[in-house]
């Protein structure tokens, strides 16, 4: 591997060496969002097939009143703070909603693409003069424990979008106790959750008939190339997807169309592809309410309020550390 590489891109080379290297071969989905995957993520987000988005604009809409009062906590100032905001559509909802009750609020944007963040803080400043709006970009524990303080307001930690289906149980288990450590005592957890449902209605929308989400997994591939030396020829792979009800998880694959070989010159190593051999991709878990408060229990925290949409297809869970 080399070792004139930023350590970022030392950290995306070692897991893509692992990954391909593995039997079976698996790519990390937190690789997803450069700046061309958050563009096609937010396509993604706009197709009929995937209702996730309109499920939460939906329970955003229909409960922002009963939100902002589980946020307010008897009218206290708070801070909202949304990990891996993305273009916001969904969260300026709440925020119309809340700056018409009170101007006691502000909102930080944490992720990973700096022209994401770009994007919205522009949005948000322009549709709302009055909201105090900051962008953060890098790790979300390291941001979050530098807030962390008792004399500040309220934060309400937003992980919206389902975003935490792209983990096993073991990871959500370990991430919602890492939000705890760096979390005070009367700050909240507000989180999104794809319910379990009808395979016929959850498949579609992790295989669109425009191909958007393949073209949001195969730029994985092209990521590789830009950034690490990778040969992929995206032409010959393609993405597939399925759901296994029995672990109600949809899980999404590029499979290798022929027999060939990748280089990549940042680990000056190729790697070997059978054809119709598959590459993991991504995991969405899907939940019911009891995964949802067994998660919550295991992880230090309790339910305050669940709100559902009216198809019971999406929940948003608001939690409260024990």
């Amino acid at each position: 591997m080399r070792t004139s590489l930023s350590p970022e891109l030392n950290q995306f080379a070692a897991d893509v060496l692992a990954g391909l290297s593995a039997s079976p071969k698996f790519l990390s989905s937190k690789y997803f969002y450069d700046d061309e995957g958050t563009r096609l993520f937010q396509e993604i987000m706009k197709l009929p097939e995937y209702y996730l988005t309109g499920c939460e604009h939906e329970i955003f809409s229909t409960h922002a009143a009963e939100i902002y009062r589980s946020f307010a906590n008897c009218g206290s100032e708070f801070d909202l703070i949304e990990l891996g905001a993305g273009d916001g559509s969904k969260t300026s909802v709440l925020i119309d909603h809340f700056l018409h009750q009170t101007e006691k609020i502000s909102y930080t944007a944490i992720d990973i693409s700096q022209e994401a963040l770009d994007t919205l803080t522009f949005k948000f400043s322009e549709e709302f003069p009055s909201l105090k709006v900051f962008a953060r970009r890098g790790d979300y524990f390291r941001i979050l424990e530098s807030l962390k303080s008792p004399d500040k307001p309220r934060k309400i930690i937003m992980f919206l979008g389902s975003n935490i289906g792209n983990f096993s149980r073991q990871q959500s288990v370990d991430f919602f106790r890492s939000l705890r450590a760096v979390m005070d005592d009367s700050d909240v957890l507000f989180l999104g959750f794809d319910l379990q449902k009808d395979p016929r209605v959850i498949v579609p929308a992790y295989d669109d008939a425009d191909g958007v989400t393949a073209a949001f997994n195969l730029n994985l591939l092209s990521r590789i190339n830009r950034e690490l030396g990778g040969n992929f020829d995206i032409d010959k792979f393609s993405h597939y997807a399925n759901y296994r009800p029995v672990e109600g998880s949809a899980r999404s694959y590029l499979i290798s169309r022929e027999r060939q070989s990748v280089q990549i010159s940042a680990l000056n190593r190729s790697f070997e592809f059978e054809q119709w051999e598959a590459i993991f991709m991504e995991i969405s878990q899907k939940y019911s309410l009891k995964i949802i408060s067994d998660l919550a229990a295991e992880s230090g925290f309790r339910i305050k309020e669940n709100f559902i949409d009216g198809r019971n297809f999406y929940c948003n869970s608001l939690w409260r550390p024990l």
